[in-house]
């Protein structure tokens, strides 16, 4: 079956939360296991939902994946991307995240960004391989800065460990 990619409905959320709870599970394998405790709130799914900028990857009639976005400094910027285990391995996350850079560029975002674990396999190296690359500290605006502030704030989140990348569009 063909993904499908389309804006998310309320009816969407509750599978949401239990996909990025799967995805998540994979950080157990790595030690850090607080980043796999995370959940997201339906309620601030719900926001981003209305003001269209989530979207879930769709195979046959399951919710496969999602992607939410919002503008930073400018630029597209990928705020969470969870594909749900029985389904990675399909680049469903790839076609996610150029939905995002699809979408910036329909507004005239001029790059897209993302935050992320600098040497998480499936994290830094898997956005360098899809032409991202890391932002040194001068580069990071305000706002991408603010987003890095608080997402070192959460359980689980050395900072230390964290990274900006970006992708000219």
């Amino acid at each position: 079956m063909h993904p499908v990619i389309r804006p998310a409905v309320g009816a969407d959320l509750q599978r949401l939360v239990v996909v990025e709870v799967e995805a998540g599970q994979v950080f157990r394998t790595i030690g850090m296991a607080e980043v796999a405790e995370d959940r997201p709130r339906i309620a601030d799914l719900r926001e981003t939902a209305e003001a269209e900028r989530l979207w879930v990857t769709q195979v046959g009639t399951e919710v496969a994946g999602y992607v939410s976005a919002e503008v930073l400094d400018g630029n597209a910027h990928v705020a969470q991307v969870s594909v749900a285990p029985d389904h990675a391995g399909r680049a469903l996350g790839k076609a996610m995240i150029e939905h995002v850079e699809e979408w910036g560029r329909a507004r005239g975002c001029p790059a897209t960004t993302l935050t992320t674990f600098r040497d998480v396999p499936w994290n830094g190296p898997y956005y360098r391989r899809l032409g991202y690359r890391f932002l040194e500290e001068d580069g990071i605006g305000p706002e991408l800065a603010q987003t890095m502030a608080h997402e070192s704030s959460l359980p689980g989140i050395d900072a230390s460990l964290r990274c900006a990348m970006i992708k000219t569009i």
